[in-house]
């Protein structure tokens, strides 16, 4: 864990003190910030092989830092630079190396979570982050609504 709430990015700490440290998110939400774990990069290997984290357990440790916010399954990660130059921002990958990081074109943490928000609102489906958003679920849901409606009609 980094030293203190003063070594997070500044947009993130805000968020987690002014709104809260826990809740709604992509993939299974964000996590409260005593569950999270610093992850370091994997240096780059083979051409074409894509690059994996490693769990920091402590000091000393080498490259830059990131902090697991979000659970997303199995080995996939949703980070945030806390060193280095992708501090602020977010990154998903994969701790085995399966699938190679991806930092998100948003300058910072807020604007991240703000077009996931503005992306839910929408009803813009984004299979990146396997995410369907409650506008576009809510036609199948009325149809399952409907068919069990009837089944209850049905019934003796």
């Amino acid at each position: 864990m980094p030293r203190g709430a003063r070594d997070l990015p500044e947009l993130y700490r805000t968020f987690l003190t002014a709104l809260g440290g826990a809740g709604a998110s992509p993939f299974y939400g964000l996590l409260p910030l005593q569950s999270c774990r610093l992850f370091t990069m994997d240096p780059q290997g083979e051409p074409g092989r894509p690059r994996g984290f490693t769990f920091a357990a402590g000091p000393p440790h080498r490259g830059d830092l990131f902090l697991h916010i979000i659970e997303a399954g199995c080995s996939d990660l949703v980070l945030i630079g806390i060193t280095g130059p992708l501090a602020g921002r977010v990154v998903t990958g994969n701790a085995d190396g399966f699938w190679g990081p991806n930092v998100s074109s948003a300058a910072d943490f807020l604007a991240w979570y703000e077009r996931w928000l503005d992306h839910m609102l929408d009803g813009r489906d984004n299979r990146d982050l396997d995410l369907t958003s409650p506008a576009l679920r809510a036609p199948t849901d009325r149809i399952l609504r409907q068919h069990r409606d009837r089944k209850d009609l049905s019934r003796p």
